[in-house]
């Protein structure tokens, strides 16, 4: 048996979409979306956003379509918005649905309900936010959401969790 230092079932080079390895290339820091209340509530792990300053300040994502989170999100009108340190990579991966998390990823760590949704209390900054429903549409295979910030708490991320190409940087 060889082992060796490449995914056995990856793409090659020459055969993966153009408009993903671009996208892969671009660092995002990883936020934790949540919404919702009790049994009811929903997340998911997103780094494709921005937030724009304004008198209000938005918050504008790609999620994905057939999200439990959009489904909830467009539900109650309101979500959390957690960004995510190096402490929180589990936490992300099961939200991503790329790590198993027996019992849900609810179970992970620990967690404050709030008027907005559930917040992870490892987590720093967040922002409570509304969804504008008018500013929501498809763009490519996503949807994008614009929401406006109605709480803001923003305290010290030494370490935040950053993605690029596929994998978690090191911390800086």
């Amino acid at each position: 048996m060889t082992i060796h230092t490449e995914h056995p079932f990856e793409t090659p080079d020459g055969d993966r979409d153009p408009v993903r390895r671009l996208r892969a290339r671009v660092g995002a820091t990883v936020t934790l979306w949540t919404a919702g209340e009790g049994v009811e509530r929903a997340g998911l792990t997103v780094s494709s956003y921005l937030v724009a300053a304004g008198d209000p300040g938005r918050v504008v994502a790609l999620l994905h379509p057939e999200s439990d989170l959009l489904d909830r999100l467009e539900d109650t009108g309101t979500a959390v918005v957690a960004l995510l340190g190096q402490r929180d990579r589990e936490v992300a991966d099961a939200f991503a649905g790329v790590m198993p998390a027996p019992g849900g990823p609810f179970r992970l760590t620990r967690w404050e309900q709030t008027e907005w949704g559930p917040r992870p209390l490892t987590v720093a900054t967040w922002a409570g936010v509304r969804l504008d429903a008018a500013a929501v549409h498809d763009v490519g295979w996503s949807r994008l959401v614009e929401a406006t910030i109605e709480h803001l708490a923003v305290g010290d991320d030494d370490a935040p969790l950053v993605h690029r190409r596929g994998r978690y940087l090191p911390p800086a």
